[in-house]
């Protein structure tokens, strides 16, 4: 009989800072670089134990006003996938993986730009996205391929808007990670 493993998944070795102690996968950053390493992963693992869920971890920006604008405190589980920077109509994505945060769920919009401008954030904001990020579609369309469960579960870092920098990214990035680490330890490990 085969046992199925959790592959958990950081796009950026910051994200992961807080989880040296855990097996985990570095992919690096955009959906190029998450795609191919996802699926190298995926295609890699061994009979005896293949992969039977991917768990994402990871930091986004809110890119939602409002009343129900997202808190830079609380992770949330992303129900919905959809792609910002690309001219053609392609799928969404529903991650099929179980929702263990019914309280706290988003959609996410994925392109291969650190979103810091106000005129993106509104256009994302126009797709009925609540956060944004670089690699969460590219996980969602890997893992379909796959036909295996994900689960991808954010905690937002800025408000990617014109006030943001890579540079306080660089700063927030280990903070967050010590809260998804704290999700982790209470929800998933």
């Amino acid at each position: 009989m085969t046992e199925s493993t959790t592959l958990l998944v950081f796009a950026h070795r910051d994200e992961a800072s807080a989880f040296a102690d855990v097996p985990h996968l570095v992919t690096g950053v955009g959906k190029v670089q998450g795609a191919v390493a996802l699926a190298a992963a995926l295609a890699e693992a061994p009979a005896e134990a293949p992969v039977g869920r991917v768990v994402v971890l990871g930091t986004a920006g809110v890119v939602g006003d409002g009343p129900d604008r997202l808190s830079l405190e609380d992770v949330v589980q992303v129900t919905r996938v959809v792609q910002h920077d690309f001219s053609l109509p392609s799928p969404e994505f529903e991650p099929a993986g179980e929702v263990l945060l019914p309280e706290r769920t988003a959609t996410i919009a994925t392109g291969d730009v650190f979103v810091k401008d106000d005129a993106q954030r509104a256009h994302i904001a126009g797709l009925g996205a609540a956060l944004v990020d670089m690699e969460a579609y590219a996980y969602a369309s890997v893992c379909a391929r796959f036909d295996v469960p994900l689960q991808l579960f954010k905690i937002p870092s800025d408000f990617a808007d014109s006030a943001t920098t890579d540079e306080d990214w660089d700063t927030i990035v280990f903070r967050k990670s010590a809260q998804l680490r704290e999700f982790w330890d209470a929800r998933l490990a």
